[in-house]
């Protein structure tokens, strides 16, 4: 099942201040960071290790976190994976390297996005707000509360996925890519339009980012590379639900 945190705190004008987790071990970047959040209206906290930012995490039940990879503790890759043990909240890695594997480990950890340093503050929160903005509940437009595709079930009202009677625990974006497959069960969808429905229009990205989290809800709904019983693979296109 996806867990899910809501925000609590509420601004002078009534509306709900975001919560937004920023952990960074060079404090000068961290305290930039915080005060171009603040200006956005934003509730901040920082951390500046991995420890004390899963504890943090644990009682300020951020929406979004900003995580640096190169941590004192526990490094932002292990962060990461015990955030995404208890916490649908967005996240952002940081990270000063170009390596390509540490775009999929942290993606396949259940990052959202990854930004390289030196980056603009000015895009570090375009990219906050692009994803406060996507479409994440509604990929469904019909009144079907359960859709079962073989052994599969979606309580769709509950956000509760179980294969075979068994909870299966998604992210917010796995959740998210299965309900816009689901919802066209027999037609093909292409990555562009996982990313639009997903991500958004003006996501900072590129396909690789779909293949990693639909690599990684397959492998939690228990599809292998020699049978796909619920999420295809079309070549050169996307991915459909079911088989062909």
């Amino acid at each position: 099942m996806t867990h899910l945190w809501l925000p609590s705190c509420v601004r002078g004008d009534g509306l709900e201040a975001l919560r937004v987790l920023v952990v960074e071990d060079e404090q000068r970047l961290a305290s930039i960071v915080v005060s171009y959040l603040e200006h956005e209206g934003y509730e901040v906290r920082t951390s500046h290790d991995g420890i004390t930012a899963v504890e943090t995490a644990a009682t300020f039940m951020p929406d979004f976190v900003i995580l640096d990879v190169m941590l004192p503790g526990l490094d932002g890759m292990e962060v990461c994976r015990q955030l995404r043990g208890s916490s649908d909240c967005y996240i952002v890695m940081l990270t000063a390297r170009e390596e390509e594997v540490d775009k999929v480990l942290a993606l396949s950890l259940g990052a959202d996005d990854y930004l390289v340093k030196p980056f603009s503050p000015r895009e570090l929160i375009a990219r906050v707000k692009a994803m406060l903005r996507r479409p994440r509940t509604n990929a469904l437009r019909n009144d079907k509360r359960t859709i079962e595709i073989g052994s599969l079930s979606i309580d769709t009202e509950a956000r509760v996925v179980s294969v075979g009677g068994r909870a299966v625990n998604l992210t917010r974006t796995e959740y998210q890519i299965l309900m816009i497959l689901a919802a066209r069960p027999r037609a093909v969808v292409t990555r562009r339009q996982l990313i639009d429905g997903v991500w958004g229009s003006d996501m900072y990205g590129d396909d690789h980012v779909v293949d990693v989290h639909v690599g990684n809800l397959r492998r939690k709904l228990g599809d292998t590379a020699e049978e796909s019983r619920f999420v295809r693979t079309v070549r050169g296109v996307g991915y459909g639900m079911g088989s062909a």
